[in-house]
């Protein structure tokens, strides 16, 4: 017998299903059409119907797909950085030397974020995140902490290929991305003009400091000894 006294059964809630799978190009286009929005015009501005109109599909393709806006968001965030992950992917580790590699992770770092998108969203999302925190661990998780173990990742199979010597990848990772970025990433936050020849140059101090710090010594030639 319900509360209000009535001999009506009960109604248990329905359990909305999922709809069905998209196919890989439809759900492509509405992650990077929902990154778009969130990149140029933050959060809050972005309706889930604009996104669908652009994107070409229903909103109720996008709620059955991805459950909430936020869920879309961590999707939309997860695709902007897979787009430099590869960068130091375990499977690009064999081509370069460490130097090298080295040098073109600090490069997809500057470029990734410094892109003019890349810093109006930050700034939209700190903000957003003052009124509701939850947003700004959803992007920290999709984001930065992703990219950062994956860095780490490729650190660990550098030392376990006899490369370097790092006792803390993670710590580590962090420490690199922080000497790329320098004042840079200050400077860039404030509307500064970051010349390339600074960019360049903070970069290949970063490697060689790391190298420095965690690099294997070269093992001495016969005719040294």
């Amino acid at each position: 017998m319900s509360i209000s006294g009535s001999s009506e059964p009960e109604k248990k809630p329905v359990r909305r299903k999922a709809g069905r799978p998209l196919d890989a190009a439809k759900r492509v286009a509405i992650v990077e059409t929902a990154a778009h929005h969130f990149f140029h015009h933050g959060y809050a501005a972005t309706a889930i119907e604009q996104v669908a109109a652009d994107a070409g599909v229903s909103k109720v393709t996008i709620y059955n797909q991805f459950g909430d806006k936020r869920a879309l968001f961590t999707a939309a965030v997860e695709c902007e950085c897979e787009k430099m992950r590869g960068h130091f992917s375990l499977e690009g580790a064999v081509h370069g030397t460490v130097r090298e590699r080295l040098t073109a992770i600090g490069q997809a770092i500057y470029a990734f974020l410094f892109r003019p998108e890349m810093i109006q969203f930050e700034r939209r999302i700190a903000a957003e995140t003052e009124v509701e925190p939850a947003i700004g661990a959803a992007f920290l998780e999709a984001g930065p902490w992703r990219m950062k173990h994956g860095f780490a990742a490729y650190l660990s199979h550098a030392v376990a290929a006899g490369e370097l010597a790092i006792p803390d990848p993670m710590l580590a990772a962090e420490q690199f991305v922080s000497m790329c970025k320098g004042m840079g990433d200050l400077e860039r936050r404030f509307g500064a003009f970051v010349t390339p020849e600074a960019r360049d140059q903070r970069i290949a101090g970063a490697v060689e400091v790391f190298l420095a710090a965690y690099g294997k010594p070269a093992m001495p030639c016969a005719t040294d000894r």
